[in-house]
Order: structure tokens, then C-alpha cells, then sequence
């Protein structure tokens, strides 16, 4: 990396445009210090972490100096340390609750800045600056970001030419993926046709088609790679059949209506099965938005004679839970009713009893039931990322994207009708957990995994900000000993998820 010299003159507001490396300003001797980062990008995952390093050399403590980071300007705060403490006054909206200063090392003069949630928003340059008393200096990091896309998509479409058309798709990718055709021996196969275009995310998707003939009768992979993060994804077909002379053509136009016919049969069964399970979820009734919570314990289903009748298949497998609120689970900012059915932000911390149960970073409580026995395992304070591996299985909406909380990266949900509201079906003993979209019975994800302890039902309604969420949860009764919950807004940041209590 290039070194320089700075001067004393040196405007605080706006600073000077640097490189990679340090720079050094003059005064004392035992003041002198450069600012030393990495002489490389640093790369992260989308939805993932990014951790930005730089120290002081020569070694010092950096406890009472004013560590900032910035990116283009001196004013465009991701981070800023004085006094000892962090200041988020200044801090861009864009970062907010996604920073933290790892300063284990500070009394080296070594810090560390961790970016939470990974955006496309945060590739680009930042800053490390450092002043003391009398002098200041900095380093200049760039940072990159790369999304592994989706797993290839294979489709036939139809014949071209002598042989038939098969076209390979997948989205999500970031920066711009190479997309390859390879036969069995990992040969190259020559593209009739390739389009890579940008999403309205930012991201790229790509298709490339080629033509399979008689003499490349084979198994053939789709590969598509990220350079950034040298990983890739494949998928394979096998193509048994193609057109040699007529009465292949004819066969091949008997054969297809047959499998397009049998396609549909699978897909009607498939309908059918989920189409069973939705009608077990209480009917909507009305406009306002519900979140429902079903669990599965043995018994008979109650419904409103005026449902549309059950399956009788399906009658003792599924058992609805009236679901309440635990007062001693809620975070200092939620209000409970006196029922412990509506949960409120309130901005004012209430006055409640500390313990060990309660959640003290986010805004988020738990239902009093839980499923299958066991000792309580999930963290309630400080910051921990909701994955299967943290014992939960969630989805969200957040920033207007629907996502199921697998480890990184998330995954998104193609969701048509907006849910107002979702269904939590839990089949303990086969390992699944699965949220529906009720309002137009459509399943959203299923997790599936091995539970070792208890769960319960976690319900995280989101900070007052910019009007949104201001209205409450409400988990309202259904009929007999049935339970749901209603959420009567639309632009929530909103998690609806089972945590695992799993024995310690």
C-alpha cells in the first residue's frame, strides 16, 4: 500500500481523500502514530457479517481516543467511539442496529468494526479514523459483497433444429455469476443462447440454453459460479429419448402430453395435501390480519359449525392450543392486556421485575405453552441471529420482504397475496415446522429438523419507526380451547416463529 505525509492543515468536516494504507502527521514524537488496514478488499456474504480491522502503529491504547468510521464523507458515520462509549447519535439510518465496535484490544490500539445483515447498500470504502488530543489519522478499507444465488433451475422446452431445447435458470447472484453447460466428463458444451439481466434488488439472474442431439446423449450439469466466493451451484438432467427418425416423433408426442398429464396429477395431489391442512386453520373472518399458532399433540379438532367440515383423515392428528403471552418472558418496552392476549411497543420501559427469563435486547416475548418437555436453552440477553442453529425456526417480514430465517444466507419466500394471516403447524415427532400463508392458503416454508426439548411460540413485534408498527399483537380466541393471533397492521417489522427450549 501507498504511503504519505499529511500536513496540519487539515479540515476535520471533510478529509482528505487517502488510499489503502497510512499517512502520518508530525508533532511530538511520542504522539506520531499511522492508521494500518488491510492492503485488500474485504469480502462478505449478503445477510451475512463483515468485520472491518485496523490498529495503530506503533502500539498504543486508543481507550481515550475518538475512533470514527465513515464512508465517503467525514459526516457519513457507520460508527463512532468517544469518551469510552459508543455514540449513535450521528450514526447514518442505514446502519442503525447493525454496528458494533469489537474493542477487546483497544489498549493495543486495535479495533474492530462488525456490520450485521449484509447489504448491497454496504459495498463500497470506509474509513478508519483516529485522533487523540493533538493529532489524527486514518485508513482507508473497501469492502465487498457477494450473494450466493439460487440452485439452478432445469426445463425442456420443446425441440430445435435436430435435437431439444433445455434451458437453465437461477437468480439471487451477486456480483455478475458465470453460468456453464458441462457433460458428463465435464467438457464445455456450446450455448445457443445466454442472458444474464438485473433484478429490481440489485441482483443478477441468468439463463443459457443449449440444444441436446442424438450424439450428446448424456447426463448434462448447469453449473453457475460466483468468482467472488469461488462457490457454485449444479443441477444435472438426463435426457433418454430424442427425435431420430418419424415414428420418434411420434413417440415423443405421445409421451410428452402423457408426462405433462402425470405433472398434473402430482401437482393436484401435492395442492391437496396442503389445501387439507390449511382448511384445519381457523377460517378468516372479517378484514384484520392474523397470525395463527397450531401445535400437534393428539386430540380432535374444534371448529365453528360454520367452517367447512374437516377431514375425517385428519381429525385426530391435529389439536389447536389457546396460546397466551408469558408476562415474565416480555421485554422492558412491551405492554401486556390484562388478558395477556395484545402485546403494545411502548417507547417508556415499564417497570417489571428482573429475571432470567425476560428478554432484555429485543422486543420480543413468548407464549406460556410449550410442546414436549425439556430445560429452557434459548439466550434472552444480548444479540443473537435467529437460525435453526440458535433454536429457531422463524420467518419474517422485514424492510417488505418475506424471508424463513435459515443460516445465512436467508431465504427468501415467494409470497403472491400478502398474508394477513399465518399458520404455524408443528409435527413434533416427524420434525417439521411449517407457517402458512392463510389468507390464500398457500404453505410458505417448512423447516425441517430433530427437536431435543421444548418450543414455544415467539413473537417479535418490532420498534416504533416511521409510523410503522404502532398498532399491537393480539392473539385472539378461537373456538372452544383454540387460539390465534392477530396483528391489525400490514407494515410491521413482524417475526412469527417456534424457539427451541432444548435441554442444556
Amino acid at each position: 500500500p501507498e504511503q504519505h505525509e499529511k500536513s496540519l492543515v487539515y479540515q476535520r468536516t471533510r478529509p482528505p481523500s487517502i488510499h489503502y494504507s497510512q499517512g502520518a502527521l508530525f508533532g511530538d514524537n511520542r504522539d506520531n502514530f499511522t492508521v494500518i488496514g488491510p492492503d485488500h478488499p474485504v469480502t462478505a456474504s449478503l445477510g451475512g457479517d463483515a468485520v472491518l480491522s485496523c490498529h495503530l502503529s506503533p502500539r498504543m491504547s486508543a481507550e481515550t481516543m475518538e475512533v470514527r468510521w465513515f464512508r465517503s464523507q467525514y459526516s457519513a458515520v457507520v460508527h463512532l467511539y468517544h469518551d469510552g462509549q459508543d455514540l449513535y447519535g450521528q450514526q447514518m439510518p442505514e446502519y442503525r442496529g447493525r454496528t458494533e465496535l469489537l474493542r477487546d484490544d483497544i489498549t493495543d490500539g486495535r479495533v474492530s468494526l462488525r456490520i450485521r445483515d449484509i447489504r448491497l447498500f454496504d459495498k463500497g470504502q470506509y474509513t478508519c479514523f483516529f485522533q487523540s488530543s493533538v493529532t489524527y489519522e486514518e485508513a482507508l478499507l473497501e469492502l465487498q459483497v457477494a450473494g450466493l444465488g439460487s440452485a439452478p433451475g432445469i426445463s425442456v422446452e420443446g425441440h430445435q433444429d435436430t435435437g431439444i431445447r433445455v434451458v437453465c435458470r437461477s437468480s439471487g447472484w451477486y456480483p455478475q455469476p458465470e453460468a456453464q453447460w458441462r457433460d458428463l466428463h465435464g467438457q464445455l458444451l456450446p450455448l445457443v443462447s445466454e442472458n444474464i439481466s438485473r433484478e429490481a434488488d440489485g441482483l443478477f439472474q441468468t439463463e443459457i440454453a443449449i440444444v441436446l442431439t442424438e450424439e450428446s446423449n448424456q447426463k448434462v450439469s448447469c453449473c453457475v459460479r460466483s468468482p467472488r466466493l469461488d462457490q457454485e451451484r449444479e443441477s444435472t438432467i438426463y435426457v433418454l429419448f430424442f427425435p431420430r427418425v418419424s415414428h420418434w416423433r411420434v413417440a415423443l408426442r405421445v409421451i410428452l402430453p402423457l408426462l405433462a398429464v402425470l405433472i398434473v396429477l402430482a401437482g393436484y395431489c401435492f395442492w391437496r395435501q396442503h389445501r387439507v391442512k390449511a382448511e384445519l386453520l381457523t377460517p378468516l373472518k372479517g378484514e384484520e390480519p392474523h397470525v395463527t399458532v397450531i401445535n400437534g399433540h393428539v386430540g380432535e379438532f374444534p371448529f365453528d359449525p360454520s367452517d367447512q367440515p374437516l377431514p375425517p383423515a385428519l381429525t385426530l392428528i391435529l389439536s389447536p392450543v389457546d396460546v397466551t403471552l408469558d408476562p415474565n418472558t416480555a421485554h422492558p418496552n412491551l405492554v401486556l392486556s390484562e388478558d395477556q392476549k395484545t402485546v403494545t411497543y411502548d417507547d417508556r420501559r415499564q417497570d417489571q421485575p428482573e429475571n432470567p427469563e425476560r428478554f432484555t435486547t429485543y422486543p420480543t416475548a413468548l407464549g406460556t405453552n410449550g410442546f414436549t418437555g425439556g430445560r429452557e436453552s434459548v439466550i434472552r440477553t444480548g444479540k443473537v441471529r435467529l437460525t435453526p442453529g440458535n433454536g429457531h425456526w422463524a420467518v419474517w417480514l422485514r424492510d417488505g420482504k418475506y424471508e424463513a430465517c435459515t443460516s445465512s444466507p436467508r431465504t427468501p419466500l415467494a409470497v403472491s397475496v400478502r398474508p394477513r394471516r399465518v399458520g404455524i403447524f408443528l409435527d413434533y415427532e416427524a420434525g417439521e415446522v411449517s407457517f402458512y400463508n392463510v389468507t390464500d392458503r398457500s404453505l410458505l416454508f417448512t423447516f425441517t429438523d430433530t427437536f431435543s426439548g421444548t418450543l414455544r411460540p415467539y413473537f417479535y413485534v418490532g420498534y416504533k419507526e416511521e409510523g410503522k408498527n404502532t398498532a399491537p399483537l393480539t392473539i385472539c380466541p378461537v373456538p372452544s380451547v383454540a387460539g390465534c393471533c392477530s396483528v391489525d397492521r400490514t407494515d410491521l417489522g413482524l417475526i412469527c416463529a417456534l424457539s427451541c427450549m432444548a435441554p442444556v
